[in-house]
């Protein structure tokens, strides 16, 4: 499959700087012959403050991109209430817009501030730097989203904790793709005044979430926190004083028999509404895998899993009603009891709104997430991933397709929102990786029906770096590619963080380096192949935009580069070592003076355990790098642990190893390969 894509891509990659590549694309669109600029004006006569920025925005990423201001082309920001058009549907009434080009001049129009603000961010996709100079490719648009609510929900609490720079950076990167809504996920790392133990210091404080709050409003944004409110609260029940309020010792789930639990969830939530004034509220309420095995048991064992889950949801919201607003929760534990679902009281239907969540693609749909809910009279939200977790790189033949089809079938079943995902489980993953799953993510939730994936692969470098060429599009597939061939041929996961720190000379290790050993040659041709990808990209345009997220996709490709050659390199030692053993046995002085070289291969100035141990050193300071540009610095260190420990252990192998070499100089017999940690040589 990925094959026929690369050969697709390149044959549309040699017109792509010809075509209008859009994302999301819009609904109706007519494009015009292209214009040369020279320079540009920006108007917004009579505008309101809201248009004021929108202008002044539009303005900044013109120029950012080298466009001189002048009178060579005027684009014109205005409203519907003065300038009225009949094309102007009821549809587009909220959030739509329309463009126009005539007299050289290029009009936005929108009846509202959001409306006039989505215009200009499709206005900066239609300029286009050439070597020649610049270009406009102007159209005729009508446009509007599919869905109401666009989103996405922002892991905070796995490890990384974006800094609120980089919050920023996203709130201005998802509204330049048209997305409406950003949901910070909190376990424990939004600071409270009312429960301060369980926030680590340096965490999300009330100043940084006001801020965040008034920064994104420019943008057209609402902020939803997501503050955990049953499961996943183990960072805050390892807190002694917390104990009576959990399922289990220590647990993640809160016991919904205890009164201090909706104490707890009262106190959290009555200082996240004042902090965020958006109509919503997220209470999560996933994973709840302990419910019933501790304090709860008796409960669980008598009504079964789902009155209970469910009677202590309607009190949460009971709870939190004076607050007036509606709480978002996770679907996967709820969508299991339909015909609870519909017997649950209207107040609580009116309350809440589910989030159903589902991260791989199905085939044959996603009906059986959404319908529960939607059958029962909730308002419903669909949630795909883009399948960042735990991964060398973010696999996006998974992401893809879970959020084209997802969001699809949201769309068909009256979602009126869809919130895509991010995650961190293991506290690895970096944020720079995630552009291309959080942009299509957007455009599939903007455009109505199936988004198209082949659409998106082709327009993503373009339109988000400024590469003519194509290249980095090309790259994003190398990688894919890469991800398939671990997954679905060698069946070792798909590009796993356990993957790329296990200890080939384990018996684990053994066990993977055996199933991955067919496909490293072509593992490292795809990595190494991206790599040349975005060295030439960088060649053709010196000034592409969004270097950070090259940095990344570059540091992903040698990160799977170097998950080849660790296995490659294993074997070579194994079977080196077999050999040299083999031959200081032998009788034939010219022999066995082949096994001191054979030893140096191994373990010397180039050798190939150094080669490991120096592959994780680099990885390790460009992965510093990566982690700084976005996060703040609490939870590295473990990461850089991690590199350290696996650094460390290559250097037990080396010193190890020495003791085999000295034991040859001193013309005394090698050991066995298993004294030294060594596997056997694999078979041929």
């Amino acid at each position: 499959m990925h094959l026929r894509r690369l050969v697709a891509l390149l044959a549309v990659s040699l017109t792509a700087s010809a075509q209008l590549r859009l994302i999301p694309q819009p609904r109706e669109i007519k494009p015009l012959p292209d214009v040369a600029v020279t320079s540009v004006t920006v108007l917004c006569n009579a505008c309101d403050n809201d248009d004021l920025f929108a202008a002044q925005d539009l303005r900044d990423a013109l120029t950012q991109r080298g466009i001189p201001t002048g009178s060579g082309l005027t684009v014109r920001l205005q409203r519907l209430a003065q300038h009225p058009d009949p094309t102007f549907t009821a549809a587009m009434q909220h959030e739509g817009y329309t463009i126009s080009f005539d007299h050289n001049t290029l009009t936005l129009t929108g009846a509202t501030a959001a409306g006039v603000f989505y215009a200009a961010q499709t206005a900066k996709q239609l300029f286009d730097t050439t070597a020649s100079g610049f270009t406009l490719h102007p159209a005729t648009i009508h446009d509007y989203p599919a869905m109401q609510y666009r989103g996405l929900s922002d892991d905070l609490s796995r490890g990384p904790i974006d800094t609120l720079d980089f919050q920023k950076k996203i709130i201005r990167t998802l509204a330049a793709y048209k997305a409406n809504l950003y949901s910070p996920y909190f376990e424990n790392t939004q600071q409270y005044a009312s429960n301060s133990l369980p926030a680590p210091p340096g965490s999300i404080s009330a100043a940084d979430a006001r801020e965040l709050v008034a920064y994104a409003a420019q943008y057209h944004v609402m902020i939803v926190p997501e503050q955990e409110a049953f499961g996943h609260l183990h960072h805050t029940l390892t807190w002694e004083q917390y104990q009576p309020l959990a399922e289990t010792p220590h647990g993640a789930v809160l016991a919904p028999g205890q009164p201090g639990s909706l104490a707890l969830i009262s106190q959290e939530f009555t200082e996240l509404a004042a902090l965020y004034p958006s109509p919503f509220l997220h209470i999560g309420a996933d994973e709840t895998d302990d419910l019933g095995l501790g304090q709860t048991k008796a409960a669980v064992d008598a009504q079964t899993l789902g009155p209970v889950y469910l009677n202590f949801m309607q009190q949460i919201d009971t709870t939190l009603r004076p607050l007036h607003r509606r709480l978002l929760f996770w679907g996967d534990i709820a969508y299991k009891s339909p015909d609870l679902l519909k017997a649950m009281p209207a107040s609580f239907k009116h309350d809440t709104i589910a989030v159903a969540w589902e991260y791989n693609p199905h085939p044959k749909g996603f009906a059986k997430f959404i319908k529960p809910f939607t059958d029962a009279g909730f308002e419903t939200w669909v949630a795909p991933g883009i399948n960042n977790w735990s991964r060398i790189y973010p696999n996006y033949t998974y992401a893809l397709g879970n959020i084209q089809q997802f969001t699809h079938d949201g769309q068909a079943l009256g979602a009126t929102g869809q919130l895509n995902t991010i995650w961190y489980d293991d506290g690895e993953s970096l944020a720079s990786n995630n552009w291309y799953g959080i942009l299509f993510g957007a455009a599939a939730a903007w455009q109505q029906g199936e988004s198209s994936i082949s659409d998106f692969e082709q327009s993503y470098a373009q339109v988000f770096h400024g590469d003519a060429t194509g290249k980095l599009n090309q790259a994003q597939l190398e990688l894919m590619a890469a991800h398939d061939l671990l997954k679905t041929q060698a069946k070792v996961g798909d590009g796993s963080d356990g993957l790329f720190w296990l200890d080939p000379f384990t018996p684990d290790g053994q066990d993977y380096a055996a199933k991955i050993r067919p496909y490293t040659h072509d593992l490292r041709v795809h990595a190494e192949a991206a790599l040349t990808l975005i060295a030439q990209a960088r060649a053709a345009n010196s000034n592409l935009r969004e270097p950070d997220a090259v940095d990344a996709l570059e540091l992903g490709a040698r990160r799977f580069d170097f998950l080849g050659l660790k296995f490659q390199i294993s074997d070579e030692i194994a079977t080196g070592y077999a050999l040299a053993l083999h031959n200081s046995t032998s009788t034939d002085k010219k022999t066995r003076e082949l096994v001191s070289p054979e030893l140096s291969d191994i373990n010397g100035p180039d050798g190939r355990m150094q080669d490991i141990k120096d592959g994780y050193a680099l990885l390790r300071d460009l992965y510093q790098t990566q982690w700084l540009r976005t996060n703040r610095p609490y939870a590295l260190t473990p990461v850089l642990e991690h590199y350290d420990y696996t650094i460390g252990l290559w250097y037990a192998h080396i010193d190890k190893f020495k003791t085999a070499q000295r034991a040859w100089q001193n013309q005394k017999p090698l050991p066995p390969a298993a004294d030294l940690g060594l596997p056997p040589a694999p078979n041929p």
